[in-house]
């Protein structure tokens, strides 16, 4: 699933594209007909994003949220697009290019109250202006639940995903396992601090490096897929060479070093 920086990158692409014109609005699949009936035509005034989300607002005064999931996919196609394939839930054209999205768990039509009740569900995302990280420290610090889960939990904060989490708690030195209620207050916001910059630089790169060319002595433009991360999806750690733990948890694998990340 696309973590949160995937997520702003594509909202400043389709903005740079689509916002201020009228847009040629499609489903060719039919999933999305009765929306882009009523959207054809009309322009887009902006493209929003929080956490995983995305909403594109048009000068009806309606919005469509989109929520990619596991399988949902962005192809963009410069100058005048190719016939559409038959899984494509919603294309938006206009004359520089066009937008294709596929496979999406969520691709629905609604207004500002919609917008607002997923909002609501939504913890603070880091890559926003308007993020309170106090949000986050005080719903870790009163929590039971293990640290690797709450990064996670879209609710405590929006954007995190399975990448991020390994190594954001590997950064802190942080077990995944360690109660929210056990970090102290210092722990909990340099964590978000980490999430933050970690996320920043992926909107920037356009994909997760979270590996110190100077510690590998592997420049950036060298590093192969194995080479980005020091515990996610590796057998040993890459900063001290121990065995990486591997476990389950909440149906997702959860990386740690447990020398560089001791619990208590």
């Amino acid at each position: 699933m696309p973590e949160g920086h995937t997520i702003h990158r594509a909202a400043t692409e389709h903005r740079g594209l689509l916002a201020g014109r009228e847009v040629e609005v499609r489903s060719p699949q039919g999933r999305f007909a009765d929306g882009a009936r009523l959207l054809d035509g009309r322009r887009l005034d902006d493209v929003e994003a929080h956490g995983k989300h995305l909403f594109y607002r048009w000068d009806t005064g309606d919005i469509v949220h989109v929520h990619l999931g596991l399988f949902g996919k962005f192809r963009r196609h410069e100058g005048t697009p190719p016939e559409p394939r038959p899984t494509t839930r919603l294309r938006m054209a206009v004359p520089a290019g066009a937008i294709d999205l596929t496979g999406p768990t969520a691709c629905a039509l609604m207004d500002e109250g919609g917008r607002e009740r997923i909002l609501t569900r939504l913890g603070p995302d880091p890559l926003r202006d308007d993020a309170d990280p106090e949000r986050f420290v005080r719903r870790v610090l009163r929590s039971r639940a293990p640290v690797g889960t709450l990064l996670m939990d879209q609710s405590v904060i929006a954007g995190v995903g399975n990448v991020y989490r390994a190594e954001s708690l590997f950064a802190r030195g942080i077990h995944p396992s360690r109660e929210g209620r056990d970090l102290t207050e210092d722990e909990a916001r340099a964590l978000w601090d980490t999430v933050r910059e970690m996320l920043r630089d992926g909107v920037r790169r356009g994909r997760i490096i979270t590996t110190s060319p100077h510690e590998l002595g592997i420049p950036r433009s060298r590093m192969r897929r194995g080479d980005r991360t020091y515990v996610y999806r590796q057998d040993a750690c890459r900063r001290c060479g121990g065995p990486v733990e591997r476990w389950t948890v909440a149906g997702r694998n959860a990386f740690a070093c447990p020398a560089c990340q001791p619990g208590r």
